[in-house]
């Protein structure tokens, strides 16, 4: 079901996610370890748009399953509430 839910929101995540949120999220999901450095610096270096940056956060975190993709979820609850509930999170 998650990983449904963030594939649904996916086009809305992209088009409105702010760039100080995706970095609060590459943050927080390489503690989680989620995302490896490797690929938290391959994202910020090599995506200059705010919105490439999302739409490859997103499709990493999709392609690694439902635990993945929960805990995206609640990191970007916790940072953007009423984004969240924008796009039907909470």
């Amino acid at each position: 079901l998650t990983v449904q839910l963030l594939d649904k929101i996916r086009p809305e995540f992209v088009r409105g996610v702010s760039a100080a949120v995706i970095n609060l999220l590459l943050d927080d999901l390489q503690q989680d370890r989620v995302l490896n450095a490797l690929e938290v610096e391959s994202i910020r270096e090599e995506n200059p748009a705010r919105a490439d940056k999302a739409r490859v956060l997103i499709k990493l975190v999709l392609n690694k399953g439902k635990k993945s993709s929960e805990k995206m979820i609640n990191h970007l609850i916790k940072h953007d509430p009423d984004f969240s509930a924008t796009l039907g999170l909470c």
